[in-house]
This record gives C-alpha cells, sequence and structure tokens, in this order.
C-alpha cells in the first residue's frame, strides 16, 4: 500500500488536532513536576475508633475506609491502594485523580488517623498524568500514546517522502538519539 502526501498530511492534522488538549495537559503538568510544582490539596483529618489494633493487612485497612468514605458520603479514589512505611511504623495509603486518603497509627492502638486529601485543579492534572484516574482516563492516555506515535511516524514519512529535506531528516533523528543516550547517561 503506497500512503499518499495528501494522506499523510490529513492524518496527521486529525491526530495532531484531536489529542492536542491532552498533550498539552501532560507537557504542562510534565515540565511543572520536573520543577516540583505538584498542586495541592484541601485536607480534612478524622479520627478512628477501632475495635482492634490497626493491622498491616491491605484488605481489613481497605475495608475500613470504604466503611468510613461511605459514611462521610465521599466516592472512593480512582486509584490503587498500598502500605507504605517499614515495620510496626506505617501508614495506609489510597490515590486517585480527585481524592487522596491516607490512615495513619497514632500513639492509641485502637485510634487511627484519616487524611480525606481533595485535590485541587493543577493536583487532579497531575493526578492523571501519574496514572491515578479510572478506567476512562487510562484508556484515554493510550490513545494518546499511539496518537503520538503515529505522529511521528506520519511526520517523519512526509518528510521522508521531500527528497531535499531527508538529509536534515537524518541528521536531525541522529542528534536527537545522540542527545538522549548523553541525557540518559548523565542522569
Amino acid at each position: 500500500m503506497k500512503l499518499s502526501r495528501s494522506f499523510l498530511v490529513k492524518t496527521h492534522i486529525i491526530l495532531a488536532a484531536f489529542i492536542f488538549p491532552v498533550v498539552m495537559m501532560f507537557c504542562i503538568t510534565g515540565a511543572l513536576y520536573s520543577w516540583g510544582i505538584k498542586g495541592g490539596y484541601h485536607v480534612q483529618k478524622y479520627k478512628l475508633e477501632l475495635a482492634q489494633p490497626m493491622q498491616r493487612n491491605k484488605a481489613w485497612l481497605t475495608n475500613i475506609v470504604k466503611q468510613e468514605l461511605k459514611q462521610r458520603e465521599i466516592e472512593l479514589p480512582t486509584g490503587k491502594v498500598s502500605i507504605k512505611g517499614p515495620g510496626k511504623f506505617y501508614y495506609f495509603v489510597w490515590t486517585g485523580s480527585q481524592l487522596d486518603v491516607q490512615l495513619e497509627q497514632t500513639n492509641n492502638p485502637f485510634v487511627a488517623q484519616l487524611k480525606v486529601k481533595q485535590t485541587n485543579l493543577h493536583r487532579f492534572f497531575v493526578q492523571l498524568h501519574k496514572a491515578k484516574g479510572g478506567i476512562a482516563f487510562k484508556v484515554y492516555a493510550v490513545i494518546l500514546s499511539l496518537g503520538l506515535m503515529i505522529l511521528f511516524i506520519t511526520g517523519f514519512l512526509m518528510a521522508w517522502k521531500l527528497k531535499k529535506e531527508r538529509l536534515l531528516l537524518l541528521l536531525s533523528s541522529s542528534v536527537g538519539l545522540g542527545v538522549f543516550i548523553m541525557m540518559l547517561l548523565i542522569s
């Protein structure tokens, strides 16, 4: 199958226009995150009375947090649960795009602290960038990735079809690969 220049240009334009908003989100949040700008949270803290001491058991902790969030009419986070911290000093974390939840030990083994952290707008976008959103956004991110690959392939093919630009294309690609390798080595 021969790819005409017209087909390549139209494919390139349609994909670029379609994925432009999400590409901008990833570019802006990624650049700011590199400099430590991650957005913030509105945090609410609750003391929980436990029937038994806090256990380092993901299913048990998840069940407690689910019950507490339901009681407070707070939706569950969209991400995954984990237990962080060494040995007996640990805490439960459940992250999402709009909400992070932490359940932490206190000095009293029968009392825990629940932190409910609502994301601000910038942190919401950072959380999506970090794959903390739901399944729909994860599928959207895969579509973005495929779209970017197709954009670069069609751009490369369009440039390759212009004989007078092939040397520039090959030089730019070689320098780009070299800079990428150099950045890997010095990082």
